[in-house]
């Protein structure tokens, strides 16, 4: 899925992996690396973060060995370099090392710009690694990683291996691996249904639906069993996210549209419309403002701003059960 574009040679002096995606980047990292062996399999490989980058140490590292040996150089987080490595990057650009290969991985946005307009305009090269934000560039995922392995996977065993996981890309690209080794032929929905419907990650779904229905008691319940069997934290707060946003974009998208159209038009399958369309009938315009709110605030306590993460899901489950019978 990452996109490449200047030249598709990752043995190229300079490769650029800009976006906040990591798995994106540890995959621009890994096609690198293995060029690089493949040519040399004796290559020295560094990986520094920025506060290991200090001025001068670059030249250290891109200076030619005795024994001409091949180096990959990996600076992440590049958008954080200070001013002085900055410059040392940027004289780098103008004359890099035979026999060496510097990747630079950039989150993109306004922090940093200059290094990345520098690499750009020294014409390195540059892998895409942004977040995939939309259901349907998930689902594309899903599909590349199969063709990826070799494999041939039906667009409904795709969408609903993207429903069954939710927005985790290492999750996704992990499922796919499996179905793709395990199963002959096509994949199809069965298969994806009798290896993920009914996994632990996906009671996170469950508690989701009843939050949205506006049952309190079952999505409480629902909540503690997910908890109790493994689920993270945060693949709850995911899906809590997915459904209120659902209701969301059911709730604002043009009306008299046909069923097929409205499906292509927000992402999602026919048959997840149906079941929001159910859900969305106690939901008012404010209720969903305020169910969004109490989604991030969850997540931002799952994620480390909270001392009690259960607590703030099983907060955030009542909000926005509250919510779902606001009208």
């Amino acid at each position: 899925m990452a996109r490449k574009t200047t030249t598709d040679d990752p043995l190229a002096p300079v490769t650029l992996a800009v976006g906040p995606e990591e798995l994106l980047q540890d995959r621009a990292v890994q096609q690198v690396v293995a060029a690089a062996r493949a040519a040399d399999p004796d290559t020295d490989v560094r990986q520094l973060a920025p506060g290991e980058l200090q001025p001068g140490t670059l030249a250290e590292l891109t200076t030619p060995s005795l024994f001409a040996e091949r180096k990959v150089v990996v600076v992440r987080g590049a958008q954080d370099l200070g001013a002085d490595t900055v410059k040392d990057v940027k004289a780098y650009l103008g004359a890099p090392a035979e026999e060496i290969t510097l990747v630079l991985i950039h989150l993109g946005g306004n922090k940093g710009k200059g290094l990345l307009d520098a690499a750009r305009k020294a014409g390195a090269r540059e892998v895409a690694c942004a977040k995939l934000t939309k259901p349907a560039d998930r689902v594309a995922f899903v599909r590349h990683e199969f063709r990826t392995a070799g494999r041939s996977a039906t667009p409904e065993a795709c969408q609903a291996l993207v429903d069954a996981i939710g927005s985790d890309l290492r999750e996704l690209a992990s499922a796919s691996a499996q179905l793709a080794s395990d199963i002959e032929g096509v994949v199809d929905e069965a298969e994806v249904a009798r290896y993920y419907t009914g996994r632990a990650e996906t009671s996170s779904f469950t508690v989701a639906d009843r939050a949205v229905e506006g049952r309190t008691a079952d999505a409480l319940e629902a909540l503690r069993w997910a908890l109790s069997t493994g689920v993270a934290p945060v693949l709850v707060t995911s899906a809590l996210a997915q459904g209120v946003r659902s209701v969301a974009k059911l709730a604002s998208a043009p009306r008299g549209m046909r069923p097929g159209d409205l499906a292509r038009e927000l992402g999602m399958p026919p048959w997840k419309i149906d079941r929001v369309r159910q859900q969305m009938r106690g939901w008012s315009a404010a209720g969903v403002s305020q169910a969004l709110r109490a989604v991030a605030e969850a997540d931002a306590a799952v994620k480390g701003a909270g001392a009690d993460p259960e607590f703030a899901l099983e907060k955030a489950v009542v909000t926005i059960a509250s919510a779902a019978r606001s009208r």
